[in-house]
């Protein structure tokens, strides 16, 4: 008997195993980025807050059933790499057609509870972006192409627009900026993680930037995306989203993250790689905070 089975069976699997398979970590920044798109919508103060609470918990638990299918199909290169040998599935703690149940479950109840109880834009954007982490990232995108995080990104940059569609009904240039901040801090905020779990990304044969195009060469692109995004975050100042305080820090803080790009470029210790992942999590938070201030 597998290591799997012997596990379930002696009833080892605990709670804890189910709500590690929901990612709860990268959940967290989703519901964040999610409710700072809800806040700045239009009409966010005559929003009932159950209803608030009810279009996030749907977010919420929509991105771990999302996070729970891509570990079940991605279990067998976890179960290679350092960095996530110890998930649920690869550790042998939870059955994966019982993991799998669990995420597909947890996404019909999200998209169809954020529909009844909000309204269908803001479940349609979910029910995409969940089909597009776990299909066209998951299982196309992350093996196939160095492309993987830039395009892949997009399913993690639709929390904002989510937020605004549950509040309006509506997609407009707002949450759309938004959705644009996320989509192009996402290549070097994961290209960073990959500079030093590079021998994990290979030894799983992932063909993340730095294993298909070197260190130097995913370095260079991660400083062109800051330069890039920092137009687009400072952009909600110039369309009137968001007035000069917004645009201060918006400005320091995209400023940071190019510099710390250019220190990444600059220099081998990979110890900036980690510091530039780090601040890259900071940066996302206060900017999206930012948001919410106005």
């Amino acid at each position: 008997m597998s290591n799997l089975s012997a596990t379930a069976l002696t009833g080892e699997t605990q709670v804890s195993d189910y709500i590690a398979l929901l990612k709860p970590r990268v959940m967290s920044l989703v519901v964040f980025t999610g409710f700072a798109g809800m806040w700045a919508a239009p009409g966010f103060s005559n929003l009932h807050p159950f209803l608030a609470f009810i279009s996030m918990l749907a977010l919420a638990v929509g991105a771990g059933a999302a996070g729970a299918i891509n570990m079940w199909y991605d279990r067998d290169i976890d179960a290679m790499m350092n960095r996530t040998k110890d998930r649920p599935i690869p550790a042998g703690r939870v059955i994966p057609e019982e993991g799998l149940a669990f995420a597909i479950v947890l996404s019909i109840f999200s998209v169809l509870l954020m529909g009844i109880a909000l309204n269908w834009v803001a479940a349609g954007i979910l029910a995409f972006a969940n089909i597009f982490y776990s299909v066209v990232y998951t299982m196309w995108l992350k093996r196939h192409t160095a492309q993987n995080i830039v395009i892949g990104g997009a399913a993690g940059a639709f929390p904002p627009m989510i937020g605004w569609a549950a509040v309006t009904g509506d997609v407009t240039l707002y949450p759309l900026i938004l959705f644009a901040i996320i989509f192009f801090w996402t290549p070097p905020h994961f290209w960073a993680l990959s500079l030093f779990a590079n021998q994990d990304y290979k030894r799983a044969k992932i063909p993340m930037m730095p294993v298909v195009a070197g260190a130097r060469a995913t370095k260079i692109q991660m400083l062109i995306y800051t330069l890039i995004l920092m137009p687009i975050a400072l952009s909600p100042y110039f369309f009137g989203f968001a007035g000069l305080h917004y645009l201060a820090i918006a400005g320091l803080l995209s400023g940071l993250f190019v510099l710390s790009a250019v220190r990444v470029l600059t220099h081998e210790d990979l110890k900036h790689a980690k510091l530039m992942f780090g601040y890259s999590v900071f940066y996302l938070f206060a900017l999206f905070l930012a948001v919410m201030a106005g």
